[in-house]
Parts: C-alpha cells; sequence; structure tokens
C-alpha cells in the first residue's frame, strides 16, 4: 500500500533501524557513569552528536537531542524569549508556522508578551522585507520554518536570517521539514527538527542554540544535555535518528539525487491533477518549495469523504480540510494563504516512491473525486451555471443586509455543501444579479471567495448576520 503522507511522519529508515537494534544493546546504559557500558554509552552519544551536527552544520556542543520536535520548538522559544526578556517581550513568527510556534506563542501571550504575525502570500511565502519591518523595537526573538509543512513552501530563511542579524533580533527556524533534504542556510541562531520526519524513530528532537545567542533554559534542570533537556535521554533513538540522517546526507553526495527525482514525480502530479480532475486548485509555490511535497483542493469534496476513498484505493495521504479536523476550522495555513480548503489532499512521497505508484494514484484520484462529488448531487465536471431569467428578490435578503438576489440558506451544514449550493443556483441570477449564502461554517469564509476566483464570478464581500454570516457573490459569467 503506497505511503505518501511522509511530511507527518516517515517510514523508519533501514540504516536507522539496524542501527536502534545494536544500539539497544549497547547503548541502554548511562552515558554520565564512568564503568565500562557508561563509556560505552557515551561513546555512541558523543558520535550521534557529531553525525547530528555535522549534518545540521553546527558545532556538536551547540547541539542538544530532545524527546521531541515540539520539546525543542517550546524549549528553543522560551529560552530565547527569557533570555532576552529585557530587551523586549515582543515575537515575530509568519503566518503559516507549525502548531508548536502557535501554541508557544499562546503561553508567550498569556504571560504578558505580545506577538507579530507576518502575513504570507497565496503562495504561502513570506515577504522577508516585511519580517524585517517586524523586527524594530522591542522584538525579542522570530520565528520562520524553512519549509511549510502542509504546502511545501520554502521560506526566505537566509535573507530573513540577515536582516535579523542585522537588527540583532536571534532567528529560530523551524526546520523540521527541510532538514532531511540538506542543511539550512543563512545566519540563524536557533534551529528544531524533528528525527521522525527523515526516518529517524519518534521521540527525538534536536535543537541546536549557536554560540553567542543569549539562551536561559526554563523549567528544572538537571546536568544532562547542557541544561537544555533534562532527563534521562532515549540513547537508541538518538543513536538511530543520527545514523538515518547521516545515511541520507552520504547518499545524496555519491549517488543519484533523490530530491531531484521526487521532485519530478510532484511535478507530474502538479501538472497532471488539473488535467484529469475538474475544478481542482494546487496550491504552494510552484518552484521555491520541497521536493517531495505537493497540496492540492478539489471544489465540492468533503475532505474526509476523499480521504476515505483513496485510503479504500490503497493510497495513505492527508489533508488540511476542516472537515477531517477535529476543530472543524480550515487549517491555519491555508487560511492564511487565502486558498481553496475543502477537499484538500497533501501528498508527500518517502524516500524510494515509485513512479508507477505516483501513475497508479493519478489513475485512481478522478474516480474517487468523482464518487464523492457524486454522494453530494454534483456532475462530475463540476456545477457551472446555467442560463437563466431574471428573478425576484428573495426577502431574506434584505434582513441578511445583502444586496437584492437569491439567498441560500447553508446553516447548519458542513464543507463543502454552502459551496455546492452556492454552484447550484447561481445561474437562477441574471449576469449583475447576486446570490447571499448564509452559512456558519468557517470554511465558507475561504471557500467561497475561492469558489469565486476559480469559477470567474464577484466576491462582494461578507456582512452580518443573525446566526454565522452572509456571503454575497455577484454573477459574471
Amino acid at each position: 500500500m503506497p505511503y505518501f503522507d511522509a511530511a507527518s511522519t516517515a517510514p523508519l529508515h533501514p540504516v536507522a533501524r539496524e542501527a536502534l537494534l545494536a544500539a539497544l544493546d549497547e547503548g541502554w546504559a548511562d552515558p554520565a557513569r564512568l564503568y565500562r557500558e557508561g563509556r560505552r554509552a557515551r561513546l555512541l552519544l558523543d558520535a550521534a552528536r557529531e553525525a547530528a551536527a555535522g549534518a545540521v552544520g553546527c558545532r556538536p556542543d551547540e547541539l542538544t537531542f530532545t524527546p521531541s520536535g515540539t520539546h525543542a520548538v517550546h524549549s528553543g522559544m522560551s529560552g530565547v524569549l527569557a533570555a532576552r526578556r529585557r530587551v523586549g517581550r515582543r515575537l515575530v513568527h509568519s503566518a503559516v508556522e507549525h502548531s508548536s510556534v502557535l501554541h508557544a506563542a499562546e503561553v508567550h501571550t498569556a504571560a504578558g508578551g505580545t506577538v507579530t504575525e507576518v502575513p504570507v502570500d497565496r503562495t504561502g511565502r513570506v515577504s522577508a522585507a516585511e519580517v524585517a519591518a517586524a523586527l524594530g523595537g522591542d522584538a525579542a526573538l522570530a520565528c520562520l520554518q524553512s519549509a511549510n509543512h502542509e504546502v511545501g513552501t520554502a521560506q526566505p530563511v537566509e535573507e530573513v536570517a540577515a536582516h535579523c542579524q542585522e537588527a540583532g533580533v536571534p532567528l529560530l527556524v523551524d526546520a523540521a521539514q527541510s532538514l532531511p533534504w540538506g542543511p539550512v542556510p543563512g545566519a540563524w541562531s536557533v534551529l528544531t527538527a524533528s528525527a521522525h520526519k527523515w526516518g529517524g524513530p519518534p521521540g527525538v528532537g534536536l535543537l541546536v542554540v549557536r554560540k553567542g545567542t543569549r539562551f536561559a533554559p526554563q523549567g528544572p534542570l538537571d546536568e544532562r544535555e547542557s541544561g537544555r533537556s533534562p532527563g534521562f535521554g532515549n540513547l537508541p533513538g538518538v543513536v538511530a535518528a543520527a545514523a538515518a540522517l547521516r545515511a541520507l546526507r552520504a547518499a545524496a553526495e555519491s549517488g543519484p539525487d533523490e530530491a531531484a527525482r521526487l521532485r519530478g514525480l510532484v511535478d507530474v502530479i502538479r501538472a497532471r491533477v488539473p488535467e484529469l480532475v475538474p475544478d481542482v486548485e494546487v496550491v504552494g509555490d510552484p518552484v521555491r518549495r520541497l521536493p517531495h511535497l505537493v497540496t492540492f483542493s478539489c471544489l465540492y469534496v468533503d475532505g474526509e469523504a476523499l480521504l476515505h476513498e483513496l485510503d479504500r484505493a490503497g493510497f495513505s495521504v492527508s489533508s488540511g480540510s476542516s472537515c477531517t479536523s477535529s476543530t472543524l476550522t480550515p487549517s491555519h495555513v491555508l487560511r492564511a494563504m487565502g486558498v481553496l480548503s475543502e477537499g484538500n489532499v497533501r501528498v508527500s512521497l518517502p524516500f524510494g516512491t515509485e513512479a508507477a505508484e505516483v501513475e497508479r494514484f493519478l489513475r485512481v484520484l478522478p474516480e474517487a473525486v468523482r464518487s464523492v462529488r457524486e454522494r453530494f448531487g454534483v456532475p462530475a465536471a463540476g456545477a457551472a451555471p446555467r442560463p437563466a431569467e431574471p428573478v425576484a428578490a428573495a426577502p431574506e435578503a434584505a434582513a441578511a443586509g445583502a444586496a437584492p438576489g437569491l439567498v441560500v440558506d447553508a446553516l447548519g451544514r458542513r464543507c463543502p455543501i454552502p459551496v455546492i449550493e452556492l454552484a447550484k443556483v447561481i445561474g437562477e441570477v441574471p449576469v449583475g444579479g447576486t446570490v447571499t449564502v448564509l452559512s456558519d461554517d468557517e470554511a465558507a469564509r475561504l471557500d467561497i471567495p475561492a469558489w469565486c476566483a476559480m469559477r470567474e464570478q464577484e466576491y462582494v464581500g461578507e456582512e452580518p448576520a443573525e446566526r454565522g454570516a452572509a456571503y454575497v457573490v455577484r454573477r459574471r459569467v
């Protein structure tokens, strides 16, 4: 069964498996002890640290192993913010950071700090100039992921790092998604990563704090890992994680370019999905991106239902649609980008993915989308507007504060129903007429404007309503 969700967690690398089993036999003792077993464990830990530091591009004594990538992010942010409290208490981060950064930002705000969120463009990329503009005054720390975990867009880390260095503000880079593909360039101050993203075992993260960066570890401390990650570490996991990362670097330097090969497969998906499936938006930067990841959204499709269809067909993929989320809200990344969220599919290819598997996915996808759309009564080719005679204004429109025209009551109905109902009736108003969709689904705030852009209709705007909101669309074609 093809596993296409490496961005969530990559399959265990064969080298990591071998190293893990060996370390369970040789690295079980306390590396802080001076007897034979302890010294053997210490040698394994030191070798793992040197290997990981070489892959990151830092000094071994700058690198700390943590229990997870999330733990590394939280420790890195809290340590820098605490050390720079006299400078200021303002945190700067992009609107598309990983949830671990956003959760740490919430704690920082609750403790009296402030946050400046820098927006991104429609591809999910932040402007280095806008980050630079946010660095003045009381900025204590800036956070920027090297590449986005949902849409694959690479960020201008090197340029942002130069601005941060000039402003005297440390930059923390979340390199969880990009580190498997190479070191992060630039004069960053702190870097975090997670081993299970590159084929290491779960439960191992990296926290790198470069020399000269003011850092004050928070919480109870002990003598291990420079006081930055207290407790007895998972030495077998650390050894396996470092072995996998070193193996990836060695393969990239000596053999065929796996990144280029996977990029070619992703290019095929990016090009052919819109040809094979009507009403699809491929999102993320088409060029400045991770080599193995592509995300697209399908109009008139329930994301959870589509994932189930693909799972039945033998493919494991992920989604940022609100209908696949326990929060019932669209992905904050898709929301920040202002792109379609319904029917969202993220394909992230693990190392070694065969071209034949991608070809089979492209054969399966159109039928999976057609099947889901059929359940909602949507024609296979999408719901195109149809000619109609002028209609009288619906009385509900005035109550909603909307322009005269039809009113669609989609209250209490989740994605993609509000957009489907809009598509069904847009042809019933004359060109220049309006349709007002009443919806209390948060996804409608994204998906209705996105539908308008895809179907060449005019999104007039959002107006208040007794429940939810009224989304007004004017027919243009």
